[in-house]
């Protein structure tokens, strides 16, 4: 079993990232954390029901219609009753990390992430936005 650390720089060498749960809101922590991706200058996606683009990003609607599932890391920023669909539907994609943000899990989503994915889920630890910079930092080393 991979530990944190391990499933961190995981995620984070990934060749493209998606986020859910990024708004027009530039307030919420999803926006912020796409955000972020682009300022780290890296390949993001937004996923959205609704908006057709995000900070001058195209959406896509679902994680389905991204063109390479398999090469995408994703964050997860939704409330817990939305985020187990969103794992649901990764597993079934074969997604190869997540890394879901603080709030986005109740004990539902922990339980379904520890029968099914607890490889390649950050889950209860700190905010990409914590954390992010370092990670990164340590990869080029």
């Amino acid at each position: 079993m991979p530990t944190t650390a391990e499933i961190q720089r995981l995620f984070l060498s990934s060749p493209k990232y998606a986020v859910v749960g990024a708004s027009k809101d530039p307030s919420k922590y999803g926006t912020r954390v796409l955000k972020w991706y682009i300022a780290c200058k890296k390949d993001v996606t937004p996923i959205h029901h609704k908006e057709s683009s995000l900070e001058e990003i195209p959406t896509l609607k679902t994680l389905k219609d991204l063109p390479s599932p398999t090469t995408a890391s994703v964050s997860i920023i939704t409330p817990p009753k939305v985020t187990l669909g969103i794992l649901q539907e990764a597993k079934a994609l074969g997604v190869p990390a997540l890394w879901l943000q603080p709030g986005a899990e109740d004990d539902e989503v922990r339980q379904y992430v520890n029968d099914n994915l607890s490889d390649r889920v950050i889950l209860g630890g700190p905010c990409i936005l914590v954390s992010g910079d370092k990670i990164l930092e340590s990869l080029t080393r």
